[in-house]
């Protein structure tokens, strides 16, 4: 497969230009890799465009992904998230101006409550409401853990019906941060069942998925009914960090496609990095070159892997395939999750998240063996590090009960956000409305929504994420 932006810039670097442009370190400096650094000149295209060189990688990826179309982000699935909303507003609009009658409704989301906290900025710019589906089965005793099933968004659509309301889409997180899979084609079907066939769109925030499309049967939010999605790359190709898509299905290409680039845009930078670009360039061609059976193995040594340390008493959460998250409570009586995760350092291993309750470790086919055996490693020593490790006990606030749950909405998204604030010690925030996000990423999924009213038994949920002032509405 050709990659036409890594090889633009390997020939620009060959022909040994004077370079009287952007950016200042001229093709050379410190990092040694200043040379692929470019930006928009002659040839080298505009990701706000894409009509040369970024446009027939992006083609690639489509081919690749089997997508209607396929678009480069440089900023993380951050910014597909507030393009698909935009995209998901825009279609809203036609739809309405199509219906008999002109409609004086506000449009809305449905959506998952575990959203990324850029899913609620987003609403905040786009003056966007959202109304909350919740599981109807116990989850994970974490704020990661929130995935309907297709009975409940089903059960939540016809309510809205019969309020006279129809969301402009429903949107899902998923996989999640601790890798649990909602039933997008259960979803999919119920919102078509209550809805009607096409009419409201599933988009999926799959940022912690983009490798299961090239599973033996793939998984993909697209192969299983989304109408858009997307993908951090970053997080489990070898693609620099920001490097993202935005998959649109061939539904979301004809319907939305002329508008995608264009949505990006708006909420995007007029400087993105080239050295991403190529690193998402360069991807294609290592997902055509035999990837799928570099995956296969991948995963086949991740299920061993959880296998054998249940064998030994360490239980692990069912998640997508290259996630182990492992219940530190197996590990022994008063272990947390931060404590599991120092273990874990001790032998050389960092975590990509742990909590409370879990510790999240993420493999890829670029992992080494020797990453699995020091892991192996840590839980065949674990008596002995209970006994004369460091003993670090759970911050006294921080206990169960971590699940999301239903509160009492003040205002909206939009005029929480867009209100004067003051930031509070979260010891005293019970009765003050939520102003803006607190939560860090990871896992970056809020406790509380802006415009919800905070309840005294969020105390402890916060301050077991480490959160001790939130900013609220003055």
């Amino acid at each position: 497969m050709k990659t036409p932006i890594y090889d633009f810039v390997t020939e620009y670097i060959a022909s040994g230009t004077s370079r009287l442009h952007m950016p200042g370190h001229k093709g050379h400096g410190p990092l040694s890799i200043e040379q692929r650094d470019i930006t928009e000149i002659k040839g080298a295209d505009v990701l706000s465009e894409g009509t040369g060189i970024i446009g027939e990688s992006e083609a690639n990826a489509a081919a690749l992904f089997g997508s209607g179309q396929t678009l480069y982000s440089t900023e993380g699935s951050s910014l597909p998230i507030r393009a698909m909303l935009f995209l998901a507003l825009l279609r809203w609009r036609e739809r309405e101006s199509r219906a008999p009658g002109a409609s004086s409704a506000r449009p809305f989301i449905l959506a998952a409550r575990n959203v990324h906290k850029v899913f609620l900025s987003a609403c905040a710019l786009l003056d966007l409401d959202v109304e909350w589906v919740w599981p109807d089965t116990e989850g994970p005793d974490s704020v990661c853990g929130c995935h309907p099933s297709p009975g409940s968004v089903g059960d939540a659509l016809r309510r809205l019906a019969g309020e006279g309301r129809v969301p402009a889409a429903v949107w899902l997180t998923s996989p999640d941060y601790l890798g649990a899979e909602a039933d997008i084609r259960g979803i999919r079907a119920a919102v078509d069942l209550a809805c009607g066939e096409g009419r409201v769109p599933l988009i999926v925030d799959n940022a912690h998925g983009a490798y299961l499309r090239f599973l033996s049967e793939s998984r993909h939010p697209l192969d299983l009914g989304a109408y858009m999605c997307c993908d951090s790359a970053h997080k489990t190709f070898p693609v620099l960090t920001g490097g993202a898509y935005l998959h649109l299905s061939h539904e979301a290409a004809r319907d939305v496609g002329a508008e995608a680039r264009n949505a990006l845009a708006l909420f995007a930078s007029t400087s993105p990095s080239y050295v991403i670009l190529q690193s998402l360039d360069l991807c294609n061609r290592y997902l055509e070159d035999g990837y799928p059976k570099r995956l296969a193995e991948a995963c086949r040594r991740v299920a061993g892997l959880r296998d054998y340390l249940a064998v030994l008493g360490i239980r692990s959460l069912e998640s997508e395939p290259l996630k182990l998250v492992l219940d530190a409570g197996s590990a022994g009586s008063g272990v947390s999750g931060m404590k599991l995760a120092d273990m874990l350092r001790q032998y050389g291993i960092e975590p990509e998240f742990a909590d409370v309750h879990y510790v999240v470790c993420m493999f890829t086919p670029e992992n080494y063996t020797v990453d699995y055996l020091r892991l192996v490693q840590v839980f065949r020593d674990l008596p002995k590090l209970l006994t004369h490790g460091v003993r670090k006990a759970p911050p006294p606030e921080a206990g169960p009960g971590l699940k999301l749950r239903p509160l009492k909405r003040a205002m909206s998204i939009r005029e929480a956000v867009f209100s004067p604030h003051e930031t509070i010690d979260v010891r005293e925030s019970a009765g003050r409305v939520l102003g803006e996000a607190t939560v860090s990423c990871p896992p970056a999924v809020p406790i509380a929504v802006c415009g919800e009213v905070l309840t005294e038994d969020l105390v402890p949920v916060f301050l077991a994420y480490g959160i001790r002032e939130v900013s609220v509405v003055r």
